[in-house]
């Protein structure tokens, strides 16, 4: 793939751009921060306007720890093209590590209205109600997730843990025995149904 996309590093700069985007996310997702971080930067010179040549600089820049930084290319992403799901949900995650909780569930409410059933969206919204402490709302979403993942043992046992806290222990055991089901290695799990069978 990359051989390939190389040889059109010499053709006009639309060509040039995509290229280059592709190039900088496949160094990216090889963890070559400086080469994906030299193609960014060649997509984003060759077409300004490319909003997944923003989003592949935001993300190199965010790799680099500049959260602030990352969100502004992010911003710029979506001021190009409003619907660039990658881009609002990379700045949902950096709002989210800034702990700007109202803006990042912000991101997260659009993103769902864009992808209504999408397993990472549903969970990063049932992570920030989680976050500013309100447990019903969290299990809303984690309810609307496990519709989604039916079979995912760590959002059953993530079920289980809040309705544990929420002091209802039928309804928590019966997510843990699920997540058990699914993955009997959980440490965490096994100790819990274990205290509950004590109990």
């Amino acid at each position: 793939a990359l051989e390939t996309l190389k040889m059109f590093e010499k053709k006009d700069s639309r060509v040039k751009s995509a290229a280059a985007t592709n190039l900088s996310f496949l160094y990216y997702l090889g963890n070559e921060l400086e080469q994906a971080t030299n193609y960014a930067d060649l997509a984003v010179n060759s077409d300004r306007y490319n909003p997944a040549a923003l989003t592949n600089k935001g993300n190199t820049v965010f790799a680099n720890g500049d959260c602030e930084k990352a969100a502004e290319f992010y911003k710029e992403a979506l001021r190009n093209d409003s619907l660039c799901t990658e881009a609002l949900y990379n700045l949902g995650l950096v709002y989210k590590k800034l702990n700007r909780i109202d803006e990042a569930l912000d991101c997260f409410l659009k993103l769902h209205a864009i992808l209504p059933n999408s397993a990472q969206v549903l969970y990063q919204l049932a992570s920030i109600y989680q976050i500013m402490e309100d447990p019903n709302q969290a299990i809303e979403w984690l309810l609307q997730l496990i519709s989604v993942v039916p079979t995912d043992p760590y959002v059953l046992s993530k079920l289980g843990n809040l309705y544990d806290t929420e002091g209802d222990k039928s309804q928590a055991f019966h997510y843990y025995c699920e997540s058990y089901r699914y993955f009997p290695s959980n440490i965490e799990v096994i100790e819990w149904l274990g205290a509950y069978y004590i109990d």
